[in-house]
């Protein structure tokens, strides 16, 4: 009976995760999240059992990354970045492509949901200044930011989980998925100057909105950012202890820091995101004793459908980025399928960002930009969105599938060999 309650409570927790929200509540997928775990804790879950199926090493590192990102953030070098693009010269077919281009760069080095908090009423802005509707500029910089943080192994929070669990280096991450985040960045800028051509001018003037923060920037505080950043990289080129080094390196900028306080930076961390992942890995780690996804994962690969090829893979990430999102999905698949081949994690998580893009609500980035652009009085609509995120995510993924097949790392089809 216990097993049929873990497994009733896992599928009522991954079923409100892909809701998002319950209809009668104000309560997201971290809540959702959060009453899982919480109903096995009552029951049929020790705290220590809890506490072992939470991978602290993964934790940690995400952990880091935040600290690091947030020191970015409040030392005001986005504000300077997407102000320098306001007054860039030109029109709004080059004031995107900047919006994209630099994006994409950010996004490869920084954690995604934090940067993206901070850029969403920024790119708003900018465009409102010049006149132009902002709607295309806030998917250039969702979808903008999904395909550069495919780019690097610490670029996406479900990147740095696949990344740590299967003990990913960073040189092999940057060749297996490097040149399709770029190909994805080229066509972000081509579906929206497509989409949107001739119409990039705001129809009306929009409300006044709340005026913007402001962080003046300061160098010296970005500096010791682009430092630690650094040291991160040249961490994940190395066989340390990712987790234990990385809270040393994100910890110096705090201790050599003289203008901001450390309950700011700290305070910039996205604790909802690392709440979710340890409540997700404490429910689905809860079926691991049951033996339900270790038989689950026995059938498929006797039938041949283990997805460690791209025909099986890829409709798999497509579905799981656009129900559960990608975070989630990738906790759910590496739960499922333990020890998978190194060439499957590289697709994992080069498709499962890259998917990011299809819908709306299939990373947790997307909504985060759409949530801040409301704040602000724009409404960015699913149906906008996926004219643009469709044709992005399905063009972008089948660059990757070849890309990946033809470099030799993920076999095509069941049964093949890369």
């Amino acid at each position: 009976m216990s097993s049929v309650w873990i497994l009733l409570v896992f599928l009522l927790t991954y079923a409100g995760v892909a809701a998002g929200r319950l209809p009668w509540l104000r309560i997201d997928r971290t809540g959702i999240a959060l009453l899982g775990l919480t109903l096995l804790l009552l029951t049929v879950l020790s705290l220590d059992e809890f506490g072992g199926s939470i991978d602290m090493s993964t934790l940690l590192l995400l952990f880091a990354l935040m600290i690091i990102s947030s020191q970015f953030v409040h030392s005001g070098f986005c504000d300077a970045v997407f102000e320098r693009i306001a007054h860039a010269q030109g029109g709004p077919v080059r004031m995107l492509g900047l919006t994209v281009a630099l994006t994409g760069a950010m996004a490869a080095f920084l954690a995604n949901d934090i940067f993206v908090f901070a850029a969403a009423p920024l790119v708003l802005d900018a465009a409102r200044e010049r006149g132009y509707d902002p709607r295309p500029f806030l998917i250039a910089l969702i979808a903008a930011a999904n395909a550069g943080s495919a780019a690097t192994i610490i670029g996406a929070p479900q990147t740095i989980i696949i990344g740590e669990l299967g003990g990913l280096r960073l040189p092999m991450y940057l060749l297996a998925c490097g040149i399709p985040a770029m190909f994805a960045l080229a066509s972000v800028y081509v579906a929206i100057v497509l989409v949107w051509n001739g119409r990039f001018e705001a129809e009306h003037a929009a409300g006044e909105p709340p005026p913007p923060p402001h962080r003046p920037h300061n160098r010296n505080q970005t500096n010791l950012g682009i430092v630690a950043l650094a040291c991160l990289l040249t961490l994940f080129c190395t066989d340390l202890a990712k987790d234990v080094w990385a809270l040393g390196i994100a910890a110096l900028p705090l201790l050599f820091n003289r203008t901001l306080t450390t309950r700011a930076v700290i305070a910039g961390v996205d604790w909802p995101l690392l709440l979710l992942v340890a409540c997700l890995f404490g429910v689905t780690g809860a079926l691991g004793p049951t033996g339900l996804l270790g038989a689950l994962a026995d059938r498929l690969q006797m039938a041949g459908m283990a997805p460690t090829n791209l025909l099986l893979l890829s409709p798999l990430v497509l579905l799981m980025g656009s129900t559960i999102g990608n975070v989630p999905g990738t906790i759910l698949f590496l739960q499922i399928w333990k020890n998978p081949p190194p060439g499957t994690l590289f697709a994992l998580a080069l498709l499962s960002t890259l998917a990011g893009n299809l819908l709306l609500i299939a990373s947790l980035s997307n909504v985060i930009i759409a949530e801040r652009a409301a704040e602000r009085g724009v409404v960015l609509g699913h149906r906008e969105f996926a004219r643009v995120g469709i044709p992005v995510t399905l063009a972008s993924l089948a660059f990757a599938i070849f890309w990946l097949w033809a470099i030799g790392l993920v076999p095509l089809l069941p049964g093949g060999s890369p």
